[in-house]
């Protein structure tokens, strides 16, 4: 990938500087149909471009995502995270402790949570997150 690449002007606009590593990850998290952990980017990078080293996979990561151009969530069982490319739409995930499968929820329960924190608590809830740990319905039934 060159230094002309799409990601340049998203990169540049952040005050990261644009290099082929990360190029190269931003397109593999656009790419993938699951969030990847960053030694899956690291595996798929270092078979598909030239050496990197996974602690720079880390680093790119955690500027990517203190940055907010990824999302990190952590899986409970093991404590590895996740990252995918942050489309800026509002969801929650659901995560498989079984076969480490992340499922978005169409819809976001907070809603009427923020309200009652509004109400009783006098808190201006400006974010969040929600992660909900469990079994999928293909881990169950092993």
């Amino acid at each position: 990938m060159d230094e002309n690449s799409k990601y340049k002007d998203v990169l540049n606009r952040e005050g990261i500087k644009s290099t082929r590593h990360r190029n190269a990850i931003l397109e593999l998290l656009e790419e993938s149909e699951s969030p990847l952990t960053a030694e899956q980017l690291y595996i798929n990078l270092r078979d598909k471009t030239a050496s990197i080293d996974l602690s720079t996979v880390y680093r790119t990561l955690d500027t990517f995502a203190s940055k907010n151009l990824v999302i990190k969530s952590n899986r409970v069982d093991d404590g590895k995270a996740l990252y995918e490319l942050n489309h800026h739409d509002h969801k929650h995930h659901l995560l498989c402790v079984g076969c480490h499968k992340l499922i978005s929820m169409e819809d976001c329960p907070m809603g009427e949570l923020q309200q009652v924190l509004k109400k009783k608590m006098d808190f201006d809830v400006t974010g969040h997150k929600l992660e909900i740990y469990g079994y999928c319905r293909d881990c169950k039934k092993l």
